[in-house]
């Protein structure tokens, strides 16, 4: 049973008015009286409930995460179970909650912004998937929701950003496949209405143009294993298939892999592939993963940081950059075939 007001009065053999005037640190008992409620309280394991100092402060003690993807992917995709972790770790050492909504429907995404906004059900968001043009952050500004954003919009946005800089893992991606003879080397990327889908597309032409190779095999897909399968048998389809694959997270990698060999293609003999996440199963493939290794744990616990330090004024305003995601060098490449 949780401890109350009314145990710790009663253990200190004060009332409970006494009890509330010391335990908030106000006026009104004498200070002997303060510290016999204080070591009454803490023997008996008090705690104060999160409601009520709620109803004082107006708070929620809430932070709301909004999801517009396929709720398959939440399952699927280990960034997201790995980001919310390091998200739910962070809340529980300052007594937050996270309030997840998956919203996919047409109009959900905004309507679960506002329904987070009113009462005041969450203190603030933490804004994932940015977007070319992202409307959300108007909205927030009109729902006057404080918010942190993952890596900064390309449009004016008055909130801070936790940055991790893809560009960095995907060239070095790309010449480590260079370096091993390859020409034809393809991307199979995310939504390019995502910044972090643009990006990866961006760095990987450019990686391809500097060494003077074309970048001509460019594949969108959704980031799912279903959409990476897709992508890969429409490459392979090609008069002028590619002899490497860079994609742009370790799932549409390991689904385009199993559909490769599944096809009677040798990886990395005939078909070199690279990932990006470097998710724990990426090491027990047969042949393992090369990959990029980002830190989703990492980056959801500077996330709900910034939001936190920002809620209670003492953030600075400005973004915080995180070490850019390096590459992992295994057996999924190899040099290209002749």
């Amino acid at each position: 049973m949780a401890v109350t007001i009314s145990d710790v009065a009663s253990a200190a053999g004060v009332s409970k008015g006494a009890v509330s005037l010391a335990l908030n640190g106000q006026p009104g008992v004498g200070e002997e009286t303060r510290q016999r409620i204080l070591e009454a309280a803490k023997a008996l394991g008090w705690t104060p409930s999160l409601r009520a100092r709620g109803l004082k402060s107006s708070k929620s003690y809430a932070l709301g995460l909004v999801i517009a993807r396929n709720p398959k992917l939440l399952g699927s995709d280990p960034f997201f179970p790995a980001f919310i972790a390091g998200i739910e770790t962070t809340l529980a050492e300052h007594e937050y909650t996270l309030v997840l909504t998956v919203a996919t429907a047409p109009g959900a995404e905004e309507r679960a912004y506002r329904k987070l906004a009113d009462g005041g059900r969450v203190d603030g968001v933490i804004l994932t998937d940015v977007r070319h043009d992202d409307s959300r952050i108007g909205l927030l500004q009109d729902l006057k929701l404080p918010a942190v954003t993952l890596n900064r919009p390309e449009m004016p946005s008055p909130f801070p950003a936790v940055c991790m800089d893809d560009t960095d893992g995907i060239t070095a991606a790309v010449e480590h496949l260079i370096g091993l003879g390859h020409k034809r080397i393809a991307h199979i990327g995310g939504s390019q209405a995502y910044i972090h889908g643009r990006s990866r597309r961006h760095a990987w032409e450019a990686a391809l143009t500097k060494a003077g190779l074309q970048a001509d095999l460019f594949v969108e897909a959704d980031f799912t294993a279903p959409g990476g399968v897709a992508a890969t048998e429409q490459l392979l389809a090609r008069q002028d298939p590619p002899t490497a694959i860079v994609y742009a997270n370790d799932l549409m990698a390991t689904a385009g892999q199993s559909f490769a060999q599944a096809r009677g293609l040798n990886v990395p003999g005939d078909l070199s592939i690279t990932g990006y996440d470097n998710a724990e199963f990426a090491q027990y493939l047969n042949p393992p993963l090369t990959t990029i290794a980002a830190d989703p744990l990492r980056w959801g616990r500077a996330a709900a940081l910034v939001l936190l330090s920002q809620l209670d004024g003492t953030h600075n305003g400005e973004d915080i950059e995180l070490a850019p995601p390096q590459l992992v060098v295994r057996a999924s490449t190899g040099p290209a075939r002749t």
